[in-house]
């Protein structure tokens, strides 16, 4: 039968070792959960930027086109068949190269017509001088009547005048035989031809265009609605597909009327050219800077967006105190690689532009460096 223990009875020495091991290791679990509950979240690094009124330039953008006032369009100023073309696209050529040839044919033989003409009046006028010579000798010998020796003055003035009136015909005839070889009205370079050896053409057709290199104009359409704020002197900007700033000039002409047909003012600047990248015709993007004010401006790196709200971690404390606070921001127009702040934000608030991805609002933060006046780190 199995041994049975009286009631009352005291515990045997290895039970009661048992039992104070157990308490110890059930002691010394409670302690490691509490230190386990009481360690602290390790700080993220992160690069901040601090914000700074910055000059915010004002701006609109608009399509224009440039223009160039020393492109030349040529048309025959005679009719008639191609019969040779000097160029080709693309070559640079000096003011007076001929360009091209139209048949001069017709028009010779039209300039030989003339000047046989005026070799006939000639003869005509020499007889004319020998027959009023011949007639005022006889008038003062009183052979012959005043009548005669007035019909032979007239008849002498008629044939010089007939032959003055011929002269200038030849001469406007060899000028317009003239014509019907094409010369570079400046220096330049040869663009299109789209004419061909053998085509007809008329006083209307274009034969090609001489582009001298040098500075551009830009034609701007501003809206009716802002013509109050155009102003000689403001600065226009042409910018690229990636908003990069490729040349800059001022406004230096402003129309006095407006485009009936698009509601518009037209506004010109100069643009130099000096590395002739920009083309004759090319359309491109001109921004008008309307003012320059002093605001805050955030780095695009410091702005998160989530369900179409803006958000940025504001860094709040200092040393090993820092912490992030998620806040709300309003933002306007993006200037380079910065948004202009219009609320939620103040002067000398650290914004975190790297290390940013895994935090989230109260997080302990450790700050690496800091980037004055908004500008992005490097």
């Amino acid at each position: 039968m199995p041994s049975s223990r009286p009631a009352g009875s005291r515990p045997t020495a290895s039970g009661l070792a048992a039992i104070l091991l157990c308490a110890g290791v059930f002691a010394a679990g409670c302690e490691q959960k509490q230190a386990a509950g009481n360690e602290q979240q390790p700080a993220t690094p992160v690069k901040t930027a601090v914000i700074a009124p910055t000059a915010i330039p004002e701006s609109s953008e608009y399509l224009g086109t440039l223009k160039s006032r020393h492109s030349t369009v040529l048309n025959p100023q005679v009719e008639g068949q191609v019969t040779a073309i000097l160029v080709k696209s693309g070559d640079r050529v000096k003011a007076g190269t001929p360009l091209m040839q139209i048949d001069p044919l017709k028009q010779q033989a039209t300039v030989g017509t003339q000047e046989a003409s005026r070799a006939a009046q000639e003869a005509n006028v020499r007889f004319a001088q020998i027959q009023w010579d011949r007639a005022q000798k006889l008038y003062e010998a009183g052979v012959s009547s005043k009548q005669d020796y007035d019909q032979a003055k007239v008849n002498l003035d008629t044939a010089q005048h007939q032959l003055k009136s011929l002269e200038s015909q030849v001469q406007e005839q060899q000028v317009q035989l003239k014509y019907y070889r094409v010369l570079a009205p400046t220096a330049g370079i040869v663009g299109d031809i789209p004419v061909r050896v053998g085509d007809r053409v008329t006083n209307t057709t274009t034969l090609t265009t001489v582009d001298e290199p040098g500075p551009l104009e830009i034609y701007i359409n501003v809206p009716v609605e802002r013509s109050k704020d155009l102003k000689m002197g403001q600065k226009v900007q042409l910018i690229d597909t990636q908003g990069n700033v490729i040349a800059e000039s001022q406004i230096d002409f402003i129309s006095s009327q407006v485009d009936n047909s698009t509601q518009s003012i037209l506004a010109k600047a100069t643009i130099k050219n000096s590395t002739d990248t920009l083309r004759t015709s090319q359309f491109a993007r001109a921004r008008i800077i309307w003012r320059v004010h002093e605001g805050p401006v955030i780095p695009v790196l410091a702005v998160q967006r989530i369900n179409g709200q803006f958000f940025a971690f504001v860094i709040e404390g200092s040393g090993k105190s820092e912490v992030v606070r998620q806040k709300v921001v309003r933002l306007g127009e993006m200037t380079g690689n910065n948004y202009t702040v219009l609320d939620g934000l103040k002067n000398g608030d650290r914004v975190v532009v790297e290390g940013g991805q895994d935090l989230i609002d109260g997080a302990p933060v450790t700050e690496i460096a800091a980037i004055a006046n908004g500008k992005t780190p490097s």
